[in-house]
C-alpha cells in the first residue's frame, strides 16, 4: 500500500479524475478528503468511494472557504501529506464573446484557486509531502474557444514550475498531470450541444496516435506514481498523459 496512513487532500473530487484518484488513493491506503462547491455531488462520491471520507463542501473561489476547509482537515488529520489540486472547469468561448467578467470567474478556478490551494495547505505539509497539480493538453497545442482555459492550464503549469523550486527548500515536491482527451463529464460541462460536442470529440480522436479517449483510472495511475515514493526524486515536472496527442 503506497499511501498507507498518508492523509490526501483532493479538490475537485466528486467525478472524472478527481473521483477516480480517490478510489485509488483509499486502495493504496490513502486517508481521504474530497473539497467539491456541491454538497449533493460530495454525499453521491462518498457513497462510490466507500469507507471514511473526510467531505467538505468549499467553493475554492473564496479564500475563506478554501482556508476552512484546511482547517478542518487540519483539524482531524493534524497534518496533510498530499494534495490534489485537480478542481477545474470551462466553457467554449470564441474571441468576441469573451467578456471581462468571464476571464474573472475561469481564472478564479484554474489558476487562482489552484494557487491558493497550495498556499493554504502548505504550511501543513511534512517533508516528504507531494502536491499534483491538473494542467491539461490545452497548455500545449491552440484550440479554437477555449483561449482562456489554455493560458489558466500555462499558468499552473508555470506556477509547478516556480513553486516547486521554492518548495523543494521544505521537501515537499510539486508536480503536475496533464491529461489529454479523458472519458469524464468535463467535456459535457463545456456548454456544447449534442452535435457539437460530438463533432469535437471526433476530431480529438482523429488525432489521438493511440486512437482513443483515455479512461481515469489512467490518470489515476499517474496521480499515484506522483503522489508516492516511487517518485521521491522527481519535482517541477508535468506527467503527460494524452495518448501521445501533444507528442506526435
Amino acid at each position: 500500500m503506497r499511501l498507507k496512513n498518508k492523509v490526501a487532500f483532493i479538490t475537485g473530487g466528486t467525478s472524472g479524475i478527481g473521483l477516480a484518484t480517490a478510489k485509488l488513493f483509499q486502495q493504496e491506503g490513502a486517508h481521504l478528503v474530497i473539497v467539491g462547491s456541491d454538497a449533493d455531488r460530495l454525499q453521491a462520491a462518498a457513497r462510490d468511494i466507500g469507507g471514511e471520507v473526510l467531505l467538505v463542501e468549499a467553493d475554492l473561489r473564496r479564500i475563506d472557504a478554501l482556508e476552512r476547509a484546511v482547517q478542518q482537515t487540519q483539524g482531524k488529520y493534524g497534518r496533510i501529506d498530499i494534495v490534489f489540486a485537480n478542481a477545474g472547469a470551462g466553457t467554449f468561448a470564441t474571441l468576441e464573446t469573451i467578456t471581462p467578467d468571464y476571464i474573472q470567474q475561469n481564472l478564479a478556478l484554474n489558476f487562482s484557486g489552484t494557487f491558493f490551494t497550495i498556499q493554504k495547505t502548505a504550511p501543513y505539509i511534512p517533508r516528504g509531502g507531494s502536491i499534483i497539480v491538473t494542467t491539461s493538453f490545452l497548455n500545449t497545442v491552440g484550440k479554437p474557444g477555449l483561449s482562456i482555459l489554455a493560458a489558466a492550464k500555462a499558468a499552473a503549469r508555470s506556477l509547478v514550475r516556480t513553486l516547486g523550486a521554492e518548495l523543494a527548500l521544505r521537501g515537499i515536491r510539486v508536480n503536475a498531470v496533464s491529461p489529454g482527451a479523458i472519458a469524464t463529464p468535463f467535456y459535457g460541462k463545456m456548454g456544447l450541444d449534442e452535435t457539437t460536442l460530438s463533432r469535437v470529440a471526433g476530431d480529438l480522436q482523429s488525432k489521438i496516435p493511440l486512437g482513443r479517449f483515455g479512461e481515469a483510472q489512467e490518470l489515476a495511475k499517474a496521480v499515484l506514481y506522483l503522489a508516492s515514493d516511487d517518485a521521491s526524486y522527481t519535482t517541477g515536472t508535468e506527467l503527460v498523459v494524452d495518448g501521445g496527442l501533444t507528442q506526435f
